[in-house]
């Protein structure tokens, strides 16, 4: 078999298949959750911790450079700028995004189990050995025949 054969034949296999499916929908997947943390959850959880706005959290490590003209409290222009900084806001984020898609990564495993289960037939009944039968049908004939 030529090589190219034989990438083919594993490339066309439905395991390698369900894996490129599941890495698209997995991307596709990871932005919607990433909407969810940034418009829906960060929001609600800023509004209870009081404005707390885990993205913009740093701790500046570097020096900011003369020529520096944004905000020296925005994470984001002191980054554009070169500045070290250590941001564990954003880890936070990110972290947060991990969990919730971990979470429902979990349930829809736990839901496709759950189908298989389902779909899975019945064990059939186990077969009686042929000796079994046999002493069986020997017991039964004892019982029919007139006792002397």
């Amino acid at each position: 078999m030529s090589m190219i054969e034989e990438f083919k034949s594993f490339a066309l296999k439905g395991n390698v298949m369900d894996l490129a499916v599941g890495v698209i929908i997995g991307g596709a997947f990871s932005t919607i959750v990433n909407s969810i943390v940034k418009d829906l959850i960060m929001p609600v959880v800023g509004l209870v911790t009081g404005g707390l706005d885990f993205s913009n959290m740093f701790i500046k490590l570097g020096n900011i450079p003369p020529t520096f003209k944004g905000n020296p409290d925005s994470y984001k222009d002191l980054q554009t700028a070169g500045v070290a900084v250590f941001g564990y806001g954003s880890f936070i984020t990110v972290l947060i995004n991990f969990i919730i898609l971990a979470f429902i990564i979990f349930l829809m495993v736990k839901f496709i189990n759950k189908l298989r289960k389902a779909e899975e037939p019945a064990p059939a009944p186990a077969v009686t050995p042929e000796d079994v039968l046999l002493l069986r049908e020997i017991r039964d004939s004892l019982k029919a025949s007139p006792r002397v």
